[in-house]
């Protein structure tokens, strides 16, 4: 899905207080997110996407009777709109400063305190999106190196099934970082809902552990992160086995945008082949 096609989608969808050619684009990645006025519409990628957004409702809903800084949706249902879910959303005010390491972490210790919600949260399916991933990449990457992330995801999701945690499971965010956090005049809320699961609460902190290992956050803003949170999730044993699941998402993710796009291309092979070889030390930019 392109931006054309999202703003088709948002036109026919008619929930803004604009015309669709108005709106501006905040994001375009398995959502185009739109903003006009007071609100902000995410149009899904394909109709597989509807029980999540239908589900992220759900999320946002019991956020709010459970006091959760997090974002409010502006309508109670999803709409299949020509094959895309669309949902829309409160806009949040302008942020005061951008998102850190410790405001993720503040967020992160207030979600893994609640209970599990009346209705059913699913597992971390990490590794879940890979093969969709690789068909919507189909020709434009190397089948060799579709099938080496085949092969890894396998390894991976039979090893993460086998996983002792250190901490209870229950909810979790499923893509914490601090792009996902808006610091508004209020302070830090939690944004993109669709990954909520219940599962290992490791999942959420191996996330900011690959950051520092692999994008280039630095150790100081890391440190702030393991500290405001309270532990450390590399003094796991299990640590290892949910970053390298993470990474195999994470290069198959950007396969899918590699038929139209050749820095998401080059930034997937440079990613597999640091896999391939091995090195830790490559570092990974994020798409």
């Amino acid at each position: 899905m392109d931006e054309v096609r999202a703003r088709d989608v948002l036109t026919e969808a008619a929930v803004l207080p604009v015309s669709a050619r108005d709106a501006r684009l905040l994001a375009l990645g398995e959502n185009a997110v739109f903003a006009a006025g007071d609100l902000v519409v995410k149009v899904g990628r394909d109709a597989e996407l509807l029980g999540r957004a239908r589900r992220e409702l759900d999320i946002a809903e019991w956020l709010a009777e459970a006091g959760v800084p997090a974002v409010r949706a502006a309508e109670p249902k999803a709409l299949l709109v020509e094959g895309h879910p669309v949902t829309v959303w409160h806009r949040l005010p302008d942020p005061v400063r951008p998102a850190e390491p410790r405001d993720l972490a503040e967020l992160l210790r207030v979600v893994h305190a609640l209970p599990t919600p009346s209705f059913d949260l699913p597992a971390r399916e990490l590794l879940g999106g890979v093969e969709r991933w690789l068909r919507l990449a189909g020709d434009a990457v190397d089948p060799a190196d579709a099938a080496y992330l085949r092969e890894r995801r396998d390894g991976f999701a039979a090893a993460a099934a086998g996983l002792t945690p250190q901490l209870p499971p229950g909810p979790i965010h499923g893509d914490a970082l601090p792009r996902n956090v808006h610091v508004g005049p209020d302070g830090p809320v939690l944004v993109d809902l669709e990954t909520f699961s219940a599962d290992l609460r490791e999942h959420d902190l191996v996330v900011m552990a690959l950051s520092r290992d692999r994008y280039g956050l630095p150790a100081a803003a890391y440190q702030s992160f393991v500290e405001t949170y309270g532990w450390d999730v590399r003094e796991w044993e299990g640590c290892s086995v949910l970053r390298g699941a993470r990474e195999t998402a994470s290069c198959a993710w950007v396969a899918q945008h590699a038929p139209s796009n050749p820095k998401a291309l080059a930034e997937f092979e440079r990613r597999v082949a640091s896999l391939r070889e091995g090195d830790e030390t490559v570092r990974w930019y994020p798409f």
